[in-house]
């Protein structure tokens, strides 16, 4: 097996069992009836109009195929994005995005300091993320050593999130430019998904590279990257727990 399907599936250990949306440029009925081969459901498709990416949620996926959906996303053919679980998840996600309408790939001064600010953030309660360019943005991921309640990744994520917008504002930038969501959304569970890594922008087709506080890494370098986050950084129960009550006293517990 590819060794970077291995490391998408150890990532992708806590998420929503056997379910996965399909980004691919390709439709019809003969492309439907491959996708669904092997063992998956449909549970709804979105064509888009601009016909640059089209979305399949797949359910009751099976192991293989999960495997050659992986393999498919790694050979660059789709992008696989991953839903998390409804009740308690061991991974969580800010999703940082240009808010402008319009030249939204573009890394403005605000993203910049927004996402220097929450790299700082987390790492200073011991909570260090892997940040991955996501075309509008970033995404920022953090991983447990076991799941944790939903309610309670959220809380954290929201005073991290308000902490780094903070920093936005005191250095003089309009955080309107930008928006944070936050998943596990308590929400939106079984409608958010998020690509794994190593997928291609919709748009752009750029790579998700790996951001460091040096720069963008290369592709190579980025899946390295991915592998030491995936087999190292992880954040025991005990240590999220002290990360939360830091949080919530430099928030004044809000």
């Amino acid at each position: 097996m590819d060794s970077r399907i291995e490391l998408l599936r150890a990532f992708s250990r806590g998420f929503a069992l056997g379910t996965a949306k399909v980004e691919t440029a390709q439709c019809g009925l003969r492309f439907l009836d491959g996708l669904l081969s092997g063992g998956a459901c449909l549970e709804y498709g979105e064509l888009t109009p601009l016909r640059l990416v089209h979305r399949y949620k797949l359910v009751n996926i099976s192991e293989n195929r999960m495997n050659e959906l992986l393999q498919a996303h790694v050979d660059s053919e789709c992008n696989v994005c991953r839903y998390f679980d409804p009740s308690s998840n061991e991974t969580f996600c800010f999703n940082l995005d240009n808010n402008h309408r319009t030249n939204n790939t573009v890394v403005i001064p605000e993203m910049d300091c927004a996402i220097r600010a929450l790299r700082q953030c987390l790492s200073e309660v011991g909570c260090e993320p892997l940040i991955v360019a996501s075309g509008r943005g970033y995404h920022a991921w953090c991983r447990l050593t076991e799941p944790v309640e939903n309610d309670r990744i959220y809380r954290f994520m929201l005073r991290a999130a308000a902490l780094a917008l903070r920093s936005v504002h005191g250095a003089g930038y309009d955080h309107n430019n930008i928006k944070i969501n936050l998943y596990p959304h308590m929400l939106l569970q079984n409608v958010v998904s998020l690509r794994l890594f190593g997928s291609n922008h919709a748009k752009t087709g750029v790579f998700s590279h790996v951001l460091t506080v040096g720069g963008l890494l290369g592709e190579a370098a980025s899946w390295e990257c991915f592998a030491e986050f995936v087999r190292k950084r992880k954040v025991s129960r005990v240590k999220f727990d002290a990360a939360c009550e830091t949080l919530a006293a430099l928030t004044c517990g809000a």
